[in-house]
């Protein structure tokens, strides 16, 4: 593949002002994080696990371990060894729905990692006040400003926006109205946004809205150093950011929660065992609890077969809509790099459009 190479814009006095106009407007991130850049790593299933949250910090972003379904001395493995690799501050997102959320917490706090993002639903206050007693910052997502205002009330640290761009599971609203909602009432703490980012010139319009950093996901998960399969990166080459797309529910009392990936036969599948389910029960031979359940379990296991067997035809390829700017697998850190100077780039272009040194 033909690789472009872009010139810098400007001369490097014009980049140094540039670059410290940009480390001030995410300062709050950076400081918060601990981190040279406020770009945070996705907490993805599978993907983000030792290797790439570790490379995620050692480049200057800020690395988050997925926990996912992982039992508490899972856990502690996984963080050991993404200490073992990066003295950098990385993060835990951990799931409120886990049916073991407190024992985690307390891996989390005895191994010192020092930010918990609660995912997954509104996160349980007492898990809140252990964290923070314990002396972690917490962070959680919002999908509505009602919510955020709660969520600070109740003692959270930082906040995610999520758009629907993003790759997984989603919420319904973009980030570019999220952000409209949100960045300019919450002042009190960090607001990081994600969903959809793929240029460093898109992190700083957010940056100037109010945003103290960015999310991303699906880069860094066809990066070098992330260990899903050479097929499922090579999907994320391919695909345009159409092919991104949605679940689809086709009957509103059988509910779906909305994931986004890309479009293959799995998804195709998923369609017909939704209608043969809902026939069935239609016909008598299932229960409607029963028929929920086998909706819900179509995707069982399918994530693990494709990031880590490379099935990126029926498994499920989680994927947000940025992936259509993924043109080649690249290094961790040189996809940072690329972020600060096409964020770079932006200011200097402004700078020379208002006729300034």
């Amino acid at each position: 593949m033909e690789i472009l190479v872009t010139q810098p814009v400007g001369d490097a006095t014009q980049r140094e002002a540039a670059r410290a106009r940009l480390d001030r407007l995410w300062a709050p991130g950076t400081q918060f994080l601990g981190s040279e850049v406020a770009i945070l790593g996705g907490a993805m299933s599978w993907v983000s696990e030792r290797n790439l949250v570790s490379a995620i910090s050692n480049a200057g972003g800020f690395g988050v371990l997925a926990c996912g379904a992982m039992e508490p001395d899972r856990l502690a493995e996984e963080i050991a060894a993404t200490q073992a690799l990066t003295s950098r501050p990385f993060g835990v997102n951990l799931i409120t729905m886990h049916p073991r959320l407190d024992d985690l917490v307390q891996v989390c706090l005895a191994a010192g990692v020092s930010h918990v993002v609660l995912a997954g639903g509104i996160p349980p206050g007492p898990a809140i006040r252990a964290l923070k007693d314990g002396g972690a910052k917490v962070i959680a997502f919002t999908p509505a400003l009602v919510l955020a205002k709660r969520l600070v009330r109740m003692g959270v640290d930082a906040l995610v926006i999520e758009g629907a761009e993003a790759g997984g599971h989603i919420g319904p609203v973009s980030l570019t109205v999220l952000a409209q909602e949100v960045l300019p009432h919450i002042r009190s703490v960090p607001v990081f946004v994600a969903g959809g980012l793929g240029r460093g010139e898109a992190i700083l319009s957010y940056l100037e809205q109010g945003a103290a950093g960015a999310q991303l996901g699906t880069r860094f998960a066809a990066s070098a150093e992330s260990i899903a399969h050479e097929r499922f990166k090579a999907a994320f080459v391919r695909a345009n950011a159409r092919d991104a797309v949605t679940s689809v529910q086709l009957d509103e009392r059988f509910p779906v929660i909305p994931v986004r990936g890309l479009s293959n036969e799995g998804g195709r599948a998923f369609l017909r065992h939704q209608a043969e389910t809902i026939r069935r029960y239609l016909d008598g031979e299932l229960t409607k609890e029963a028929a929920q359940l086998d909706i819900e379990h179509f995707w069982a296991g399918s994530l693990r077969r494709a990031v880590i067997e490379g099935d990126v035809e029926n498994g499920s390829v989680m994927a947000g809509q940025s992936v259509g700017m993924i043109t080649s697998v690249q290094p961790v850190a040189a996809i940072i790099a690329e972020l600060v100077e096409q964020a770079v780039d932006a200011l200097v272009r402004r700078d020379k459009a208002a006729g300034e040194p």
